[in-house]
């Protein structure tokens, strides 16, 4: 993978959403891992859209029952460990 977006903060998502296109337009593989308040970006219906031609969107499956309790997941639940393997994958890592 070339790029994986690490999204932590709440303002994550929206900063995301334009960089997964430009990743898109210049050819480059990439994913995301959700955390903490960044997981709050998951409820802007063109972010998952987007997510949906990503190597992998993975969400830390305890912020997600934290900041959105009872809404279903729109990706792949994980836990730190998929967030260090990701880590592990990438070539580059983007902190938003």
């Amino acid at each position: 993978m070339d790029i994986l977006f690490h999204v932590s903060t709440a303002a994550g998502g929206r900063l995301l959403y334009p960089l997964l296109l430009a990743a898109r337009r210049a050819g480059c593989s990439n994913g995301a891992f959700f955390t903490h308040e960044g997981v709050l970006g998951l409820r802007d219906t063109d972010l998952t859209a987007a997510l949906t031609q990503a190597d992998r969107a993975v969400v830390c499956e305890e912020s997600w029952h934290r900041f959105c309790p009872g809404l279903v997941c729109p990706v792949e639940s994980g836990s730190q460990t998929a967030n260090s393997a990701l880590m592990g994958e990438a070539r580059k890592v983007v902190s938003l």
